[in-house]
């Protein structure tokens, strides 16, 4: 297990002011990050940083949304002891083993059982919205965009738009 964290470097630091004049762009991209355990912690900041130089946006905004009710986005650091006790933290949270009514069949027709993945993504965030300045993702040394997996393994769908001038 890794004791080191994932350091964010700009090729160039945010300037304390932007102002740009140009083409108004808006560009979308939908991508898929596969997991391999049901609860897990993924880096997708590369991923996304990879999209926002494609799609040639110098400054505006990055939305970025998952396409599931049980896989969350969210900005934190990288650093596998902090991702052992995310995942313990969002297992205290919500109790798996509780009697919840979205895994009673009486009350629902979800045949996955997984109330506890439903109720841990209200407490990360489906979305994100974040600054683009001099083409790059605004983030600050250690924050990274990550992906919780709360019910996998499987494949999810994310959806990354950015608008601003080009």
């Amino acid at each position: 297990m890794s004791r080191r964290s994932t350091a964010t470097i700009r090729e160039q630091p945010v300037a304390e002011r932007a102002s740009v004049t140009g083409t108004a762009r808006v560009a979308a991209e939908t991508f898929i990050v596969s997991s391999d355990e049901h609860t897990q912690i993924v880096d997708i900041t590369d991923r996304v940083s990879a999209i926002v130089h494609r799609l040639e946006v110098r400054e505006g905004f990055l939305s970025l949304c998952s396409l599931h009710t049980t896989c969350a986005v969210f900005i934190n650091e990288f650093q596998a002891a902090l991702r052992s006790d995310m995942k313990a933290y969002l297992e205290h949270a919500v109790n798996g083993d509780a009697a919840w009514m979205h895994n009673d069949p009486l009350h629902s027709d979800c045949d996955r059982a997984n109330a506890d993945s439903h109720l841990r993504a209200l407490l990360l965030g489906h979305g994100l919205t974040l600054q683009v300045s001099a083409g790059e993702i605004v983030l600050g040394q250690w924050q990274r965009i990550l992906m919780a997996e709360l019910d996998g393994p499987r494949p999810r769908t994310f959806r990354a738009q950015v608008m601003g001038i080009g």
